[in-house]
């Protein structure tokens, strides 16, 4: 499931979402000071050449997932955040291994997986610009569908990051995992203790995906947590808001490091 190891150090896990792969998570290195921090990108089984474990269910990518960080890990110390669909993986880790695990990040996190439960905002979009949406050319349709800022930087960020996992996509898994995606599943629910390592949870305000409202109601399993709801920008909150967001997970890393030392 490694698709890409950067630098040394503790590990840093990070895991993307449904029907991408995991270059939406690279704008992470961007974010972040990588001195001590070995960044491991996994790619999920939906992801261009990644392979076909099998899984049927959200639980069984997510167990799958925690196997090989276990192995990974090796015992000691790492850090996971994921995004979307990743983000309930990622909880799933931190929750399973949580002695070892120095801190949870989540960007854009589906909190509630039946898509029909969901809390979800309007479609809005805050920044609308034609020109923008011509520029963006064959890739119009795929940005359009979840952007609510028509910047070049958006489009930019989502044309390098978002657009090829779109493109290469293994749909056959895809539909398979999709037939039980609605199948709730809540790591909360699963660990009742809650998660006591510093974590951090971003929504985007007008995210019409996911939504925010599902997982500030999961705020009591996070004691130690910063959650955020960013005005301007939607499922892809840490590409339309790359700045603000890099900020948050400075912090919850420089929390997370400190954390370590106990």
């Amino acid at each position: 499931m490694i698709a890409e190891t950067r630098g040394d150090g503790i590990p840093l896990v990070a895991v993307h979402g449904f029907g991408v792969d995991h270059r939406i998570m690279l704008p992470v290195d961007e974010m972040i000071d990588t001195e001590g921090w070995r960044r491991v990108y996994i790619d999920l089984p939906c992801a261009e050449g990644a392979t076909d474990t099998g899984a049927k269910t959200p639980k069984e990518v997510a167990d799958a997932v925690l196997a090989e960080v276990r192995e990974l890990a090796g015992g000691g110390p790492f850090a996971i955040i994921g995004n979307s669909f990743g983000a309930m993986v990622a909880r799933h880790v931190a929750h399973a291994l949580a002695p070892q695990c120095l801190g949870l990040a989540t960007l854009a996190g589906a909190f509630e997986l039946d898509r029909a439960l969901r809390e979800l905002p309007p479609r809005e979009v805050m920044i609308h610009d034609h020109r923008i949406l011509e520029l963006a050319g064959a890739a119009r349709s795929d940005f359009e569908e979840m952007a609510v800022i028509h910047t070049e930087q958006a489009l930019r960020g989502f044309e390098r990051y978002v657009l090829p996992g779109i493109r290469g996509a293994q749909l056959r898994v895809l539909a398979r995992l999709n037939a039980t995606y609605t199948d709730a599943y809540a790591p909360e629910t699963e660990h009742h203790e809650p998660f006591t390592a510093p974590a951090l949870h971003v929504f985007g305000r007008q995210d019409h995906v996911v939504g925010f409202a599902d997982g500030l109601a999961a705020a009591r399993h996070y004691p130690r947590g910063t959650f955020t709801v960013l005005d301007g920008a939607g499922h892809n909150v840490h590409i339309e808001q790359p700045e603000v967001v890099g900020a948050l997970v400075r912090d919850w890393l420089s929390r997370a490091g400190r954390h370590k030392l106990r």
